[in-house]
């Protein structure tokens, strides 16, 4: 992500924000236009103060808070716990309890998807050991896509419950 110096130098020694119109805004958060209403529609950035032609003005405040939304959601956050978040950013002298938990929940989450990930490659690795690749009629992979109680997925039966699975399948001719 490119860096954005948002402050100009105003006087001597001090600074102050440059405003920045919902574009600029958008650009330096590397989103859209879009996006950054969308945010504002549901609550998760603050209203813009308005120039003197009614045009959006954002600050470097808002800035960070849109890059920190942005982020929250590449890792997978959902919307509910990014708000949960911002209104503990907002409120630095609380607990972290909460942010601690919201991400032990998404790591959870991330570590479930993960064996998922692994079973499904299990599995494909075994299709593709199994067959001989030769005709479809001898085809390791439509057999076992065909017939559950192939599949070594834990959410499937196993090869124990072949003649009951296959007794509720559908006959099938290739």
């Amino acid at each position: 992500m490119k860096k954005v110096f948002i402050m100009k130098k105003a006087g001597k020694n001090r600074a102050r924000a440059k405003a920045l119109s919902i574009g600029q805004l958008a650009e330096a958060a590397g989103t859209s236009v879009q996006t950054v209403r969308w945010y504002e529609q549901q609550g998760l950035l603050p209203e813009p103060a308005r120039s003197e032609g009614g045009q959006r003005r954002y600050d470097d405040a808002t800035l960070r808070r849109l890059v920190f939304i942005r982020h929250a959601r590449e890792l997978g956050l959902t919307l509910n716990d990014i708000r949960a978040l911002l209104e503990l950013a907002d409120n630095p002298a609380a607990p972290c309890e909460e942010a601690d938990a919201i991400i032990r929940r998404e790591l959870a989450r991330v570590r479930e998807k993960i064996a998922q990930l692994k079973a499904l490659e299990q599995e494909f690795t075994r299709m593709l050991e199994e067959c001989p690749a030769q005709e479809v009629r001898t085809c390791r992979i439509i057999e076992i896509l065909s017939d559950h109680a192939q599949c070594l997925h834990p959410e499937h039966p196993g090869p124990d419950d072949t003649v009951a699975r296959k007794k509720q399948m559908c006959s099938r001719s290739w």
